[in-house]
């Protein structure tokens, strides 16, 4: 079974970059959002359209953002308390700080933003990251498991 998603999650990633041009927030929070089988408005989709490092200034990355926002959405459709979510997203930016060193793009992407960069310049880092952020969800007591 981990496999099998692994093996997706490299699958949509490449169409979501390659294909639909998304950036790593929305990317990150429709891959999970397609994984859970969770439906995510275009509203909500539309708001990922400046987080990617802040709008590229470099600040929290949105491979961090997206995931928050799963969380959030996911943890609200169960009926779990405002106050656990929180926790939840403390906890996920501690456990992703700890095992990739920062939240900061700036830190994750010293290399930055250019126009000549392919688009899927974080590639290998978003994968990495929605399987750390796949498993952290899947782990906790309300989630569902995949």
């Amino acid at each position: 079974m981990s496999e099998n998603i692994k093996k997706k999650i490299e699958e949509i990633m490449h169409s979501y970059y390659y294909d639909l041009h998304l950036n790593c927030a929305r990317a990150s929070l429709d891959a999970l959002s397609e994984i859970f089988n969770v439906e995510i408005c275009d509203q909500v989709q539309h708001a990922t359209i400046g987080l990617h490092g802040a709008g590229g200034k470099r600040d929290q990355c949105g491979l961090v953002e997206g995931p928050l926002m799963f969380i959030g959405i996911y943890f609200t459709q169960k009926k779990v308390s405002k106050e656990t979510i929180i926790k939840y997203c403390y906890d996920f930016a501690v456990a992703f700080e700890n095992e990739f060193g920062s939240i900061m793009c700036r830190d994750l992407r010293p290399q930055g933003f250019s126009p000549d960069q392919p688009p899927a310049m974080c590639g290998d880092l978003t994968c990495r990251t929605i399987w750390f952020s796949f498993n952290f969800i899947r782990n906790l007591p309300e989630a569902d498991k995949v």
